[in-house]
């Protein structure tokens, strides 16, 4: 097991930039891929981005594709979500997950251990 926790969320006009950071503890960080989802308000749980457990490869969500991009340092043990050009419907609180396979990473089952979550308000 693994434990998470996310920083960085707050509130951003459109069109602004936001660093979300996910601090992991207990197991091998290295042994975990990563990845960021989000939950807005009365909607499910969507994939937003991963990244391998070396950090080899990345996945996006179509809606974040070149604006959000994930990083991870596994000597510090961290994950990062850099967004720019944020719209208001990038609006929802942001969970962290690590997930002990290296495939299927859009899908919330692959992940064994999840944050509390940060919110992130992008006003228009």
């Amino acid at each position: 097991q693994v434990q998470l926790v996310e920083s960085g969320g707050g509130l951003v006009q459109a069109g602004g930039s936001l660093r979300l950071s996910c601090a992991a503890t207990g197991r091998t960080f290295s042994s975990y891929a990563m990845g960021w989802f989000r939950q807005a308000p009365g909607k499910e749980r969507e994939f937003v981005a991963a990244i391998t457990k070396s950090g080899g490869f990345t996945y996006y969500a179509d809606s974040v594709k070149g604006r959000f991009t994930i990083s991870r340092d596994n000597a510090k043990n961290t994950v990062v979500l850099q967004m720019n050009s944020l719209k208001p419907e990038d609006t929802a609180v942001y969970y962290c997950a690590a997930s002990p396979k290296n495939y299927n990473l859009a899908y919330p089952p692959s992940y064994a251990d999840w944050g509390q979550g940060t919110q992130v308000t992008v006003s228009s």
